[in-house]
């Protein structure tokens, strides 16, 4: 996408810290952007704008908002950023609105999104995998402590649309030929760390300096990877143990002040992602015969702890 071109239309649904802090940085450089989101979200918006708190700069961005799924008529891109236990009704509440050549960008934590979106709806969207430490201490303000950068695949039309789309507001945005195996080192990295950041209550940085919560990083890890073998998936970098672990302590080290979004969810009372992370882990082990006792646990006890068990 060349910078003469005109930009496409954007729509955000689901306008969190994710969609919030993307969608922002896409209007700031000057793209049309309408989010979606919740009423307080909406009105803290219209009243001030959406404050954008990062790393390199603070800036209040003007964006459209709305409540209404609406919003997303006419838009040429759609980020899916809703929580994964809305995927279903979300597709369905906009897959009739939706533009025909519309392109859907799944932004989401998991590595079936775009299977359910597609099974809900009919929608076939793209997958991508999202490293970007972001929170939304109050409504209409995205506060982000570290990364900020996307991985999609494979190599396509619409992959290289989505890439340029990004690359165009300075967000760096790689194209993989295994997006599958980008998607499962996310979730090791997930299942390594979201858990114990919402049960041991938190931040990445405390987790990596103490041994006892390592060794629990540790063997969930190896169960995951243990799990991929068995799927026959192979997260690139990821063969050795080691080099998994190196990588989950190298996320911790990157996002040290972040605390996870499972962390966020429990402490706003909301229902969190951890039947798509390590609850996906624990339901694919046992189809497959594969042990996965910690991810397990940590699922249970986040299930037990938000009161939805």
């Amino acid at each position: 996408m060349s910078e003469s071109q005109p930009w496409p239309g954007i729509a955000v649904v689901g306008a969190g810290a994710v969609g919030g802090y993307f969608g922002s940085l896409l209007a700031r450089a000057g793209a049309p952007v309408r989010m979606i989101g919740r009423p307080a979200f909406v009105e803290a918006v219209k009243k001030h704008g959406l404050f954008l708190d990062t790393l390199q700069f603070q800036e209040r961005v003007q964006v459209e908002v709305s409540t209404d799924h609406g919003a997303v008529r006419g838009a040429e891109v759609v980020l899916f950023c809703v929580k994964t236990t809305d995927n279903a009704a979300t597709a369905r509440a906009i897959a009739p609105l939706l533009s025909k050549d519309a392109l859907v960008l799944s932004m989401q934590n998991g590595v079936d999104n775009v299977e359910q979106i597609r099974a809900a709806a009919g929608i076939d969207a793209l997958p991508s995998v999202v490293y970007v430490a972001a929170s939304v201490p109050e409504p209409g303000r995205v506060k982000h402590v570290g990364r900020g950068d996307l991985v999609v695949g494979p190599k396509n039309a619409k992959t290289e649309r989505v890439a340029a789309l990004f690359s165009r507001a300075n967000v760096p945005c790689r194209i993989s030929e295994n997006i599958e195996a980008e998607l499962w080192t996310k979730l090791v990295w997930n299942c390594a760390l979201n858990a114990v950041s919402a049960l041991g209550h938190a931040k990445y940085g405390q987790i990596a300096g103490s041994a006892d919560a390592w060794k629990v990083v540790e063997t969930a890890v190896y169960e995951v990877l243990a799990l991929a073998r068995a799927a026959n998936i192979h997260p690139p970098g990821l063969e050795d143990p080691k080099a998994a672990l190196t990588g989950a302590l190298k996320i911790a080290t990157q996002m040290a002040e972040a605390l996870s979004s499972t962390a966020q969810d429990m402490n706003r009372g909301k229902r969190t992602e951890i039947d798509s992370l390590n609850g996906y882990v624990s339901r694919r082990g046992a189809e497959l015969g594969v042990p996965t006792p910690v991810n397990h646990a940590l699922y249970a006890l986040v299930k037990l702890a938000e009161g939805r068990s």
